[in-house]
């Protein structure tokens, strides 16, 4: 049976770069659930219990994740880190459509594909979790990371499953491309 041992919430709030002040602060915020893995330390070809745990895990971490950035949300990204007693493959049954599907759900919208980072890691581990705007994964200026440290995990037999979002594009932005005002249904991707 699957326990979540513990959430962690980071939350960054950038009000300037480059020594330009932003008109609307870049927020980002990345919930992540630490739980035991019921395959660590032992190779299983069925993985129905960690994808059967995507959807309420999904749930629980957009609740924290909308509660935690207290402001529409524009950018999504998902991660995990793997105990050593584990294989990648546990992380990626984490992050399954049935994970994502909640999320999306309490954002509004997530037609773009949630990119995500997955890691084999000792305690005390960190991850990058890439961002990317929700409905189109082509707008550059969205093109941003989360970095996600935890000290006391993942344990050898446990998961970290992650979860970020941002407020708006990252400062400066000015790289042309795609901008979030001409995003059309077309240019979602799943």
């Amino acid at each position: 049976m699957i326990k979540i041992r513990k959430f962690v919430t980071v939350i960054e709030e950038a009000h300037s770069e480059a020594g330009i002040a932003a008109d609307t602060p870049l927020r980002k915020v990345a919930v992540a659930a630490i739980f035991n893995n019921p395959y660590a330390g032992r190779y299983s070809d069925d993985l129905s219990e960690l994808i059967a745990f995507n959807p309420p895990l999904g749930r629980t971490l957009a609740e924290q994740l909308v509660k935690a950035m207290g402001q529409p949300i524009v950018s999504l990204g998902k991660g995990a880190l793997i105990g050593i007693n584990g294989e990648a493959i546990h992380g990626n049954a984490c992050l399954l459509g049935e994970f994502a599907n909640p999320i999306r759900e309490s954002v509004g919208g997530g037609l773009a594909w949630i990119q995500s980072n997955t890691k084999r890691s000792a305690l005390g581990g960190t991850i990058d979790i890439p961002l990317a705007h929700k409905d189109a994964l082509y707008v550059r200026a969205n093109y941003d990371t989360i970095t996600v440290h935890v000290p006391d995990g993942p344990q050898p037999d446990e998961l970290v499953v992650i979860i970020a979002a941002a407020n708006r594009n990252y400062l400066n932005a000015r790289l042309g491309g795609l901008l979030e005002s001409q995003i059309s249904v077309r240019d979602g991707l799943r």
